[in-house]
């Protein structure tokens, strides 16, 4: 999954009603703090901050309309909101349905949020099918789960059931089980010496936790057993 990048133009500002402000741009200056936005100035006084890719296209000398001001204003909108969501997926992949409840929970309006995810998912930041993929293949590395709990998983990730049973297709329930169960079976090989029933209840409850099957935690617990009383 590809590093989503900051600071492309928006393509639109429907999403914001501007106020009257008409003026001409008497300067731009960037600002200090954050080198990639520039302040606007109409009329000698500060109007309102712009990225700086949007603000390459302005000019000292200018009129800007109630109208311009308010697709700029938009477009600012859009970009922090943007922004924001590229921050968010810096830590981890996430799905759309995560992304766009955090950008929900910041109070952003409906259209806005649809936009940035749009933006996201055209530029192949935002995969729901490659996120599936990495939630799967990630938790079966480091803490194998049954289909049923990964299935569970993506489902409160807000995933359908289409992208989650393609995730789900090439999973070995036997040797993901076994996986997850081995070295639990080798702290337990004490309770195996002296009561195997107490074995074969906690390694079976410990894979059903995991979201394994019944038939599966069978087959898995006599091989451990067996393993175990050969060794």
């Amino acid at each position: 999954m590809q590093k989503p990048q900051k600071g492309a133009p928006c393509d639109h500002g429907s999403f914001y009603s501007g106020v009257n402000m008409a003026g001409t741009i008497t300067s731009l200056r960037f600002q200090k703090r954050t080198p990639d936005r520039v302040n606007v100035y109409l009329d000698g006084k500060f109007a309102f901050g712009l990225p700086a890719v949007e603000a390459a296209r302005l000019r000292v000398g200018q009129f800007l309309s109630d109208a311009e001001i308010g697709r700029l204003q938009a477009c600012d909108l859009e970009q922090k909101a943007y922004d924001r969501a590229v921050r968010f997926l810096s830590y981890r992949p996430r799905s759309q349905a995560e992304v766009r409840q955090h950008l929900a929970r910041a109070g952003l309006d409906e259209g806005v949020v649809e936009a940035v995810l749009a933006r996201l998912v055209n530029h192949g930041y935002l995969d729901d099918a490659e996120f599936a993929r990495f939630w799967v293949e990630n938790r079966q590395r480091f803490r194998p789960r049954g289909a049923h709990t990964l299935r569970q998983e993506l489902q409160r990730k807000g995933l359908d059931n289409e992208t989650i049973g393609g995730a789900l297709t090439d999973l070995d329930p036997l040797a993901e089980a076994y996986q997850a169960a081995r070295p639990r079976a080798l702290r337990l090989a004490g309770v195996l010496a002296s009561t195997p029933l107490a074995f074969r209840r906690k390694l079976h409850d410990f894979l059903l936790r995991r979201g394994f099957d019944y038939d599966v935690i069978k087959q898995v617990v006599s091989r451990l057993e067996q393993e175990l009383r050969t060794d």
